[in-house]
């Protein structure tokens, strides 16, 4: 498995970008520059090993400084837009790529940085696609990702539960079961509302094949029966009231009270988070034998779906420059991707290093199975609130929430994607 490059395999995941203006990477004026900085990893270990990888990055790099602003991955839907709407938008910051980047594009503040990554760009082969605009880059990953369940092994065997569900009545059987047993058996983070998400994506994914998945987010719409089916299969599933009481208040990452705090101390049985949930559950918690304790299986198949149970739903973590700093901002974003960081980046089981290098380094057991899954999935598709323009990711979003918070019906969900889509127009 480790020999094998299991991110290369999804060149049809990337989002087709519409052409937009970007900013050029004529840096030749460029001296001594400080790079203001902003990326997601608000929490230990990632912040300190970021700041140690810009340390580190400055010590080869003297003319190049940074100023790091850790923000939570909700202002950045903010931040971002009215910063490249200013005068002074940060020179480096987290981008998904997507319609988020097809928006931020407008703004002609983003670098190109074709030209500036073609000596380093080459061992990301098709995980770089997702950055691109019209076969130019405009940013690049550092990390790929999957979502999945994260499980408890010994609350799953205290409960009876012997072996992850790999079907969706095996999943219902399995929540029965550490119910009977007193356990919460599914934590949910939906105060953050994107948590909730995951879920109706994945039942879209296990019903709907992948050509009407890519026709989808090619079109920016819904209308395929089986989007709708997506939703009543989610409404049974929520019926049987897998999640912790109070969910739509709980927070995803923020505290030990949080849909993580839950299950890195052992209150709640699994959660359906992404391949970065180890590293966050490791700040939740004082139990420093917690990777030991945690499983990670794929999200069920469903009976009767179109969808085939090996796709993955997922992404990318990466970067974007602006111009004003774009040359010293593309030779750090190739310092990233390089074998030496990417290694580094392997053992914090923060998500799939984007190299083969850092994908052979990959220590954690669950991280090698996510790694697996990732070679023999025939598709991945791109979370819909990335893959859709960014306020129709939105709204799909926030139609999703309020369904779990009893509000609308599955026809709702499929409507907030072309009505939102109309407005964007």
């Amino acid at each position: 498995m480790r020999s094998r490059k299991p991110l290369a395999l999804f060149a049809a995941a990337a989002f087709v970008l519409a052409g937009c203006g970007g900013g050029g990477t004529d840096a030749s004026t460029e001296g001594p520059v400080t790079l203001t900085w902003w990326h997601n990893r608000t929490t230990e270990p990632m912040k300190s090993k970021w700041q140690q990888i810009a340390d580190d990055f400055h010590k080869t790099h003297p003319n190049t400084s940074f100023t790091i602003e850790p923000l939570q991955n909700e202002q950045f839907q903010t931040k971002v837009p009215l910063a490249l709407q200013g005068n002074t938008p940060p020179d480096l910051f987290q981008q998904w790529g997507g319609g988020a980047l097809a928006d931020q594009m407008k703004s002609g503040k983003i670098a190109d940085i074709t030209q500036a990554s073609s000596g380093w760009i080459g061992p990301l082969a098709k995980n770089a696609d997702g950055w691109k605009v019209n076969g130019k880059q405009f940013g690049a990953p550092y990390l790929m990702h999957a979502v999945g369940f994260w499980y408890r092994k010994d609350v799953f065997a205290s409960a009876g539960v012997t072996s992850p569900p790999t079907t969706l009545d095996e999943l219902n059987a399995a929540v029965a079961k550490l119910k009977a047993a007193g356990v919460v058996p599914i934590a949910l983070g939906g105060k953050d509302r994107w948590p909730d998400a995951f879920y109706w994506a994945y039942f879209a994914v296990r019903q709907c094949s992948v050509d009407t998945l890519k026709k989808a987010v090619e079109k920016t719409e819904l209308t395929d029966p089986c989007f709708t089916k997506a939703g009543e299969t989610l409404k049974s599933f929520l019926d049987t009231k897998p999640f912790q009481d109070g969910f739509v208040g709980t927070p995803a990452q923020q505290g030990a009270g949080s849909s993580a705090g839950l299950v890195a101390n052992g209150k709640a049985a699994m959660e359906l988070q992404g391949d970065w949930n180890p590293d966050v559950m490791q700040a939740l918690t004082e139990d420093k034998e917690i990777g030991s304790k945690i499983g990670w299986f794929p999200f069920p198949s469903v009976p009767g779906g179109q969808g085939d149970p090996s796709v993955l739903l997922g992404g990318g973590d990466g970067f974007s420059c602006t111009t004003r700093a774009a040359k010293a901002c593309a030779e750090f974003l190739g310092h990233l991707v390089g074998d030496d960081v990417q290694k580094i980046l392997a053992e914090t089981n923060s998500g799939l290093p984007v190299t083969p290098a850092g994908v052979a380094a990959l220590k954690s057991e669950p991280h090698k199975t996510i790694a697996d899954a990732m070679t023999k999935a025939s598709y991945l598709q791109f979370y819909f609130d990335t893959a859709f323009p960014t306020k129709v990711g939105q709204a799909l979003n926030d139609a999703i929430a309020n369904f779990f918070a009893g509000q609308g019906t599955p026809d709702t969900i499929v409507k907030s994607v072309s009505e939102a889509a109309a407005g964007n127009k």
